[in-house]
């Protein structure tokens, strides 16, 4: 046991309940930099994320705020996309032995996307809503929600981060739901997603289960505490810092 990651998980446990910011985000390039392997720390994280995001998906399933057909047509795409990019990294590690850094690379670009994102709904969220695409029907965008899936379902494969943020944002823009909803309906995807994922790259012996644990112990009442105080205190100028951070990481990985 480590009381300094334990900290570390408490620390991004309690950012993640008051910002709402994906934890991934900020958990994958800290254990980087902190000496962790790159697929090491993408491994540890998807577990990570799966144990925490079941808890969310429990509490949302009681309350009856997941769009079960969203999170349906999301995960053809996203599951099968996830399983091809897990493949991909083995590929690289046996073929060109460059796995760490191939990791490391695409983590600084992901990153980027999603300070990208995560800044475009802090300070362009009423422009960009309403719109065409959220009055039209879901099964009008079946085919544009598969392939959102194909596409972060690969970078969350790769990467471990974007199951939460990304797809949030696509939700945000593109469909018509009360924010219990797409808060519910993104993380029932994502447990779905991060769990496939986790499972593969623990087979593949690229999982830290003291890590884990470790993470876990620290996060789950930072989470709790951060949640707590979400209401009292403002959330845009947290989440621009955050996002700026993020920003930096990315770069200092590239």
């Amino acid at each position: 046991m480590s009381i300094e990651i334990t900290l570390m998980g408490l620390l991004v446990g309690f950012l993640v309940g008051l910002t709402g910011v994906g934890g991934a985000a900020l958990l994958t390039p800290i254990l980087i930099i902190i000496g962790v392997q790159p697929s090491i720390a993408v491994g540890t994280d998807l577990v990570y994320n799966s144990v925490t995001k079941m808890f969310g998906v429990i509490q949302h399933w009681k309350q009856k705020t997941v769009n079960f057909t969203l999170v349906k047509y999301l995960a053809i795409g996203s599951i099968p996309s996830a399983i091809i990019a897990v493949s991909a990294l083995h590929f690289f590690a046996d073929v060109y032995h460059n796995q760490e850094e191939f990791i490391k690379s695409a983590l600084g670009y992901v990153l980027i996307l999603v300070s990208i994102a995560t800044i475009i709904r802090v300070f362009f969220d009423k422009r960009l809503r309403p719109n065409r695409w959220q009055l039209a029907p879901i099964e009008e965008k079946k085919g544009l929600t598969i392939c959102i899936g194909v596409v972060f379902g690969f970078i969350v494969g790769l990467t471990s981060i974007g199951s939460g943020s990304l797809f949030a944002v696509a939700m945000l823009y593109l469909y018509r739901m009360q924010a219990s909803e797409l808060v519910g309906t993104d993380i029932a995807h994502a447990f779905l997603l991060v769990t496939v994922a986790g499972v593969l790259h623990a087979g593949a012996g690229s999982v830290d289960y003291l890590l884990v644990g470790n993470l876990l112990l620290g996060s789950i009442p930072g989470v709790m505490f951060g949640s707590t105080l979400s209401a009292k205190v403002p959330a845009r100028p947290l989440r621009t810092i955050i996002a700026t951070i993020i920003l930096i990481s990315g770069l200092k990985l590239i």
